[in-house]
């Protein structure tokens, strides 16, 4: 193996400038064996590579060559197969697994310690060793041939060390001096080592020469040695010295230390005195505001709101740490909770004394506002007219701006005292509630009256109490307003009568004034009550106009007399517990106003349910405007609430309508003409389209549309069907024609279907009757060409059928003999006067379906005459009138009707 080794390396590796160190003979495993080298190589240039390369015998023999040649920091894994049996197989992994067999054990453990030691010298990057014994990676393999192969390599390899460049420049010297040190390496190592013990002799001669001088300088260091003596001695009672110093230093810096904290915590102390007589230390005007102060004047009131201000700001202070243990600070702040405690007694007294001077002055101006109605012998009707002229509420204007000088107190109250807070808020809605009761019943009655449009009746009506409240029902307003109405209006059950009242003497002037008088009660409520609302949240103190998320928290019922509360902590309510709290307020206080507008809605359908059209599209509006305001407001949720009763109303007026046209009834013995729901459709577009102009609510009228021209046109066909006598051809065309004709004036968007539907029905009907009216004048001859026809179907040809024995010429000719002009003129003359009954005088209808049945006739006798060309060639045979004289005909029977 050694000389394999050597031979390697001079032949393979030295051209190279590469070091082998180890080698192992293996072959792959599994396969018939060729064996190779795998040899573990170092290059002598720095830096330095370290290589694995695979070497095989050349195919003659005589050579060794490289195969190929793997990185040592390219190999992950060494995998000896077995760390405790001998196994000479192992596997190498570089980018794939290498698979080898060693022909001995032992070289292949020389060639792993080989491998470990590169690795471990050279390399960063550490390789795994898989079932490698610990002892193999930590010793050289046993001595013999591989010791002496890789061992001795190895160690030379640890121990190598490289020469600097002065040491190369002094060996080229030595060699350049010495001839044989290149041809006779042995002559140059023996003169190397005479040289070498020259030199050790001159070395020990020139040592054994200086004792002399050793002497003295030994007597010079005992001497030195006793200056060192001397000089710490110094140094000893310096440090003495220093020490007493140090001492005094630290007790003068221990001194100014104490006298240091000594100032520091007096401007600590005086700090905090400071803060707490500059924040808990009341102005002796703001306790005399507080205990004193006049609440009535607006100085006073100022002063008032100052000082609680002041107070509040005291007792709110953040006291730090310890303050609350100071016997000052508490007596302080006991003193502050009595000044809190008088001034909010104080206050809430004060603002209920207010609050029952305005409603006393309140009821008042209402009671000398009525005081005539009230008056015995006065005549009330003529009063009440007078006093009704303004249909207005009255303004609390003055009343909030004089509330609203205690708006910042009302703050201080929820802020420090929430029960008396909540007292005065009881309070005032109890006040406001019966004030705003009596005013809007009032107001309300009054608009009744003015809906109902009568003075004298109005006596009917007991004129009671000092506030001038109309003391009757609201069933009896709505006897009197059909009473009142009788005279002008008669009884129907037509489309139109909604409050049994005609079409015809339907005054519209009433419904103008109802929907004025309606508006305006609208327009005095939304600012009466946005007023109010704005006037609790700023006095109250409650955030209105904050956007608020969600539905109703636990505020309480008002009327069970708890507020949304707040656990009398004094902490101010949540958003949506204030926003909340706004809407139980206006529940409360005006708690009589949905009520009092449903009655009067009642009382408008009642008088006449076209007002339910009117009142659909104020409120629709109003709703709309409140809701663009605050959707979540007392304003706009009651009148929503209103807006449904009154969408109810206007279904149900629908539905009336719908089956008064299923109840009609038609005359057996007249003519039916145009139906009186057709007629009154006309009549409720119109006004509907008027009432409906640009109106929010639009979509409503469309269905309503969709479903009354549909009850329209099924009814008619019903009365058609039931007709006797007039055609039902006559019912249906004369009355889809008057709807076409309507939905055409209109344009009605939403019925533009049924307006196409109408004219198709109208056209068909216009045509059927017109085909079955010009049978009769021409009935035979008719008959006789329907017979021809029938047998051209079956199969004859034409020029056959003059052979058939009831269709022969003679047949013709008799037939066509019985029809000469006088009896053609006689026969259209008396159609003209049949068709003249059958229709009815205000769709003037008679000359267009005269001139549909003209162009009918005409195209009738061009027909028989192709059927006689066609039949009967070359018979000579011709009808005994022409289409000149069917128009001469029928002109002048127009003429003559």
């Amino acid at each position: 193996m050694t000389a394999i080794k050597h031979a390697l390396q001079r032949d393979i590796f030295t051209p190279n400038d590469e070091r082998l160190l180890s080698i192992v003979n293996v072959c792959k495993a599994g396969k018939k064996k060729k064996n190779c080298f795998l040899c573990a190589t170092v290059t002598t240039e720095r830096p330095v590579q370290v290589k694995v390369v695979k070497v095989k015998k050349s195919d003659k023999g005589d050579f060794y060559k490289r195969q190929i040649a793997w990185a040592l920091r390219d190999l992950a894994v060494v995998d000896a197969k077995d760390a405790i049996k001998e196994n000479p197989e192992f596997d190498l992994h570089f980018e794939k697994i290498y698979k080898w067999v060693a022909s001995s054990t032992a070289e292949k453990n020389a060639f792993i310690s080989c491998i470990w030691k590169l690795n471990q010298r050279y390399l960063r990057k550490k390789i795994d060793f898989v079932n490698v014994s610990s002892q193999l990676l930590e010793e050289s393999v046993p001595s013999g041939e591989n010791q002496s192969v890789t061992g001795g390599d190895e160690e030379a390899v640890d121990e190598y060390q490289e020469l600097n460049a002065r040491e190369e420049q002094d060996i080229e010297i030595m060699m350049e001096g010495c001839e044989c040190a290149i041809s006779n390496a042995e002559a140059f190592a023996e003169r190397l080592s005479r040289e070498l013990q020259v030199l050790d002799g001159a070395n020990i001669q020139s040592i054994m020469a200086s004792e002399k001088q050793v002497n003295i300088l030994m007597k010079l260091l005992d001497e030195a040695l006793k200056e060192v003596d001397q000089i710490e001695l110094k140094l000893s009672s310096y440090e003495e010295m220093l020490q007493s110093v140090k001492e005094q230093m630290d007790q003068i810096s221990e001194s100014n230390h104490l006298i240091h904290l000594s100032n520091t915590n007096n401007v600590k102390l005086l700090s905090e005195i400071e803060f707490l007589v500059n924040h808990m230390d009341l102005a002796k005007g703001h306790i005399k505001a507080l205990q004193e102060g006049d609440l009535a004047s607006s100085r006073g009131i100022e002063a008032c709101t100052n000082a609680a201000d002041a107070l509040l700001q005291c007792m709110n202070v953040a006291l730090r740490p310890g303050h609350d243990m100071l016997l000052a600070v508490k007596e302080q702040q006991q003193h502050f909770s009595e000044l809190r405690e008088q001034f909010a007694r104080r206050l809430a007294n004060h603002l209920n004394n207010v609050f029952v001077q305005q409603f006393t002055q309140a009821l008042l101006q209402l009671y000398n506002r009525s005081y005539f109605l009230s008056v015995p012998g006065h005549d009330q009707s003529s009063t009440l007219a007078q006093h009704s002229v303004e249909l207005t509420l009255p303004n609390h204007h003055p009343f909030h701006r004089d509330l609203l000088r205690y708006a910042k107190l009302m703050e201080w109250l929820k802020s420090t005292d929430y029960g008396k807070y909540e007292g005065l808020t009881k309070n005032y809605m109890d006040y406001l509630s019966r004030l705003y009761e009596r005013e809007i019943k009032d107001f309300f009655e009054v608009a009744k009256i003015k809906m109902t449009g009568t003075t004298k009746e109005s006596k009917k009506f007991g004129l009671h109490g000092s506030s001038g409240k109309l003391t009757g029902s609201t069933s009896s307003l709505n006897k009197l307003s059909v009473q009142s109405s009788g005279n002008r209006r008669s009884q129907s059950s037509s489309l139109l009568d909604m409050g049994n009242m005609s079409a015809s003497d339907l005054d519209v002037a009433d419904r103008t004034k109802f929907d004025k008088i309606f508006e305006q009660v609208l327009s005095e409520l939304e600012p009466l009550c946005l007023a109010e609302q704005d006037f609790i949240s700023k006095f109250f103190k409650l955030q209105q106009h904050q956007s608020m998320p969600g539905s109703m928290t636990e505020a309480e019922d008002l009327d069970g007399g708890t507020l949304a509360r707040q656990h009398n902590s004094g902490a101010p309510l949540p958003v949506s517990s204030e926003k909340d709290m706004i809407r139980q307020m206006m529940i409360k206080i005006f708690r009589c106003i949905e009520p009092e507008l449903n009655n009067l809605i009642a009382l408008g359908d009642k008088i006449d349910s076209f007002n339910s059209l009117y009142m659909l599209v104020k409120m629709s509006h109003h709703v709309w405007t409140a809701q663009n305001v605050d959707p979540a407001s007392f304003l706009s949720t009651t009148l929503g609430n209103v807006l449904v009763t009154i969408k109810r109303n206007f279904d149900k007026c629908i539905s009336n309508q719908i089956r008064q046209m299923e109840e009609v009834k038609i005359s057996k013995k007249s003519k039916v003409g145009i139906l009186p729901f057709v007629t009154e459709f006309e009549e409720f577009a119109g006004l509907a389209e008027s009432i409906f102009k640009n109106a929010e609510r639009r979509g409503d009228l469309d269905k309503a549309y969709t479903k009354l021209i549909r009850g329209v046109f099924v009814n008619v066909e019903k009365v058609a069907n039931e007709s006797q006598k007039t055609p039902r051809d006559v019912v249906m065309m004369e009355n889809f024609h008057h709807i076409f004709a309507t939905l055409s004036r209109l344009k009605i968007s939403c019925l533009e279907a049924e307006k196409k539907e109408a004219k198709q029905k109208y056209t068909d009907h216009l045509q059927s009757y017109v085909i079955y009216s010009l049978g009769q004048p021409l009935e035979k001859l008719n008959h006789f060409f329907e017979g021809v026809e029938a047998r051209v179907a079956q199969g004859i040809r034409e020029e056959e059928v003059s052979y058939q024995l009831a269709f022969n010429k003679q047949e013709l000719r008799k037939v066509i003999k019985e029809y000469p002009g006088k009896e053609v003129k006689k026969g259209l003359d008396n159609l003209y006067k049949k068709v003249d009954k059958h229709l009815c005088e205000e769709e003037n209808l008679l000359q267009v379906v005269w001139h549909s049945m003209q162009d009918e006739f005409i195209r009738q006798y061009k027909h028989f005459e192709g059927l006689i060309a066609r039949c009967y060639p070359g018979s000579g045979v011709t009808m005994e009138f022409t289409i000149q004289d069917i128009l001469d005909y029928c002109s002048s029977i127009a003429q003559s009707h």
